[in-house]
């Protein structure tokens, strides 16, 4: 008998033997598994779909968001508010403008940025020029264009989340599990990201191209 048939008949009967063997718990609930449906037991202390709350997995959303340090991301956006109220404010004075008077600041599709307002032509101008070599102006402004629209879309989801229970699939997806990649730039990164992929009309999205402002002296 040749060796390779020896090596044939071995592998036939341990085949075999694992054929004939009483099956185990894990395989007989394989087998279960294949010809029936079994209940599936419910969650419990340390089950991925259990919750420290006792909700199932529903609730967590709603946990993961609560631990949003939402006053840190509201005093990192004050910061860049304040700065740009107060240049603005100063400039109104250094062209002795009535402090009362309507000014907004946004960005072309070049990234310059433009004053509107109820200015003369060539002081809109000269502010313009002033603000565009302000390298801590622009940047301000550049943070604050996208951290303001991200931390008003998380604030409001939270409130809608508080007052109805109402739960926002977005918010849920834009917070990471862990707690050290939920810092405010993480977060605004994600929900542009969001935004960018989401299917959008042409038009739409070419209208909404740098449409945020920042206003003073205009109401809301």
């Amino acid at each position: 008998m040749s060796l390779l048939t020896s090596l044939i008949q071995a592998s036939t009967r341990f085949q075999q033997t694992l054929e004939n063997r009483p099956a185990t718990g894990a395989e007989d609930q394989k087998a279960k598994g294949a010809g029936s449906v079994e209940a599936t037991p419910p969650a419990s202390p340390g089950d991925d779909r259990f919750t420290s709350s006792g909700g199932s997995a529903s609730d967590a959303g709603r946990l993961k968001s609560q631990t949003l340090p939402l006053a840190d991301y509201k005093q990192t956006v004050g910061q860049d508010l304040a700065f740009i109220r107060e240049t603005l404010r100063h400039k109104l004075a250094e062209y002795n403008l009535n402090p009362a008077t309507a000014i907004s600041v946004s960005k072309s599709d070049a990234g310059k940025i433009e004053v509107g307002g109820t200015l003369a032509d060539d002081t809109r101008t000269r502010i313009e020029n002033d603000l565009n070599v302000n390298k801590n102006f622009a940047d301000a402004f550049s943070r604050l264009s996208v951290n303001e629209p991200t931390l008003d879309f998380m604030d409001n989801a939270l409130k809608l989340n508080q007052a109805y229970g109402v739960n926002n699939s977005l918010l849920d997806t834009l917070i990471s599990e862990n707690q050290q990649f939920n810092g405010l730039q993480d977060l605004v990164h994600r929900y542009d990201t969001l935004r960018r992929s989401a299917p959008t009309d042409p038009f739409e999205a070419a209208a909404n191209r740098g449409a945020y402002a920042f206003n003073l002296n205009t109401r809301a």
